[in-house]
């Protein structure tokens, strides 16, 4: 069994491959600060959608959850 560290250790690794350094570290800010289900939304997410769309409809999950 992985353990919590090993996950976070391959997460920060994969995010920095393929998003580099500074934007893998924004993108954990992000997650860390926002007040929605990431799991959720990332469960609910069509790949086909433009990036536009995937933002649309983040920001709206986000508004319903301050509900």
């Amino acid at each position: 069994m992985i353990t919590d560290a090993e996950i976070k250790q391959k997460g920060i690794h994969i995010l920095s491959q393929y998003l580099g350094d500074v934007v893998a570290e924004r993108f954990i800010a992000l997650i860390q600060r926002e007040r929605f289900d990431y799991t959720q939304w990332r469960q609910e997410m069509d790949e086909e959608l433009t990036i536009e769309e995937i933002s649309r409809n983040a920001m709206l999950l986000r508004q319903q959850s301050k509900v």
